[in-house]
């Protein structure tokens, strides 16, 4: 099984590599171009791994456990702070990646375990929230496996206005 860790800001070479193979593999699954990708100067590569490091936000990777070894997997958690004091911290499921050659085998599983681990243990979030494109069958199967419910609320999906992304959730523990 993998190695999943938490990408750190002096990992901005392994970021680069990663997010240009994700925006390669499956373009339409995030915001970014790949070529708004590949413009991006190593300062600012730099900057993106220290912002995505950073206090309110906690990047995973899963490798094959020992350095240079083969990237194979990421997700990304964000806080969002609600309004009402009230409610619970939120944190918020984005950049979902398993390599090609790593889907099917409990990657995913694994890697979406961990972040809500740590989402609720690191971030001290009480919720985890995602959206998932309104056609996404496989996708809205598997987190509702994990626990996730449809809150019925949904949003424009970037990637194409006519279509929607629906938000799931989860209690953390």
């Amino acid at each position: 099984m993998p190695r999943v860790r938490r990408l750190h800001a002096d990992d901005w070479q392994l970021l680069k590599n990663v997010r240009l193979e994700m925006l390669t593999d499956t373009p339409m699954a995030y915001v970014e171009s790949l070529d708004a990708a590949r413009r991006q100067t190593d300062t600012q590569w730099q900057e993106r791994a220290v912002a995505m490091s950073g206090d309110g936000s906690m990047t995973l990777v899963a490798d094959a456990g020992h350095d240079g070894s083969r990237f194979c997997g990421l997700m990304r958690v964000v806080l969002k702070h609600p309004q009402d004091p009230q409610k619970p911290v939120q944190a918020m499921l984005l950049s979902v990646y398993v390599a090609p050659e790593r889907r099917g085998l409990g990657l995913a599983d694994q890697l979406l375990d961990e972040a809500c681990a740590a989402a609720a243990g690191q971030l001290g979030a009480g919720l985890m929230e995602l959206g998932v494109h309104e056609d996404n069958t496989r996708a809205l199967a598997f987190y509702r496996r994990h626990g996730f419910e449809t809150t019925g609320a949904s949003r424009p999906y970037p990637q194409d206005t006519s279509k929607l992304e629906l938000v799931m959730e989860r209690s953390l523990p």
